[in-house]
């Protein structure tokens, strides 16, 4: 498998606080990538310091696709091939969702006219499911279809790596499911993935690859049936006592 990312000793800062400290892995191209961690563990300040948003890293080397990308700017990173989602919905309530899903478009400076902007936007909107809801306000949508929403935003920019922070958070069991089958039909398009995600189930699902974060390191990596029966993770997401009783069974 060939590598699409490399990311080598990246570390983010404030202050004393090391929030990412000197994490380094590779991303394949066509991969899902899961990454798990309790709260606070780093992870989207991980996703923070590859996209520059709202931050760089303070220290190491990101490469992508054979070019060096950490001190590019946000847009710059965004043309280049990476897009991504966040924990909560970034969407704008008063636009349509055909103009919410053009929006990336314009902030990564594409340069794409106004029909293909509309092209591209109706095309990654039947994706996740809301052809039927370009006219509607943003704000008309259930918390599910904002989640979809942002997820045909970022498919706009055409992305080769795709960062999913938490996209099953807070939705009921039918619309993990929905989740889940979205994911895996990006990825059979040839999208490279990298997911954050506490449904543990869904990670699983979809993850060929594990990696653990805690206290801005990373604890262990890969694969997704080993790492969660690791007494290590098992005490970081429980504590010393599930450890204990880990390693007893």
């Amino acid at each position: 498998m060939v590598d699409l990312l490399t990311v080598e000793k990246v570390t983010k800062t404030f202050g004393a606080l090391r929030a990412v400290d000197d994490i380094s892995f590779q991303v394949g191209e066509g991969e899902v990538l899961g990454i798990a961690g309790p709260n606070g563990s780093g992870k989207s300040t991980l996703f923070n310091a590859l996209t520059a948003i709202p931050y760089p890293a303070n220290a190491g080397r990101i490469t992508f696709r054979g070019r060096r990308i950490e001190r590019l700017s946000p847009h710059r990173i965004a043309r280049a091939g990476i897009a991504r989602t966040f924990q909560t919905e970034t969407d704008f309530e008063t636009l349509s969702v055909l103009d919410n899903a053009m929006v990336p478009l314009i902030a990564a400076k594409t340069g794409a006219n106004h029909g293909e902007r509309v092209r591209l936007a109706e095309e990654t909107c039947g994706l996740v499911g809301l052809a039927g809801d370009l006219e509607r306000p943003a704000s008309e949508l259930s918390i599910f279809d904002r989640k979809l929403l942002m997820l045909a935003s970022a498919m706009a920019l055409k992305p080769k790596l795709l960062l999913l922070d938490e996209p099953a958070s807070g939705l009921s069991r039918p619309e993990v499911q929905k989740t889940t089958e979205v994911i895996r039909q990006i990825n059979a398009m040839g999208v490279t993935i990298m997911l954050i995600e506490h449904v543990i189930p869904l990670l699983l699902s979809v993850s060929q690859r594990l990696i653990v974060l805690n206290f801005g390191r990373k604890l262990v990596e890969g694969e997704p049936e080993q790492v969660v029966r690791d007494p290590r993770v098992v005490e970081a997401y429980l504590g010393a006592e599930a450890r204990d009783d880990c390693t007893a069974a």
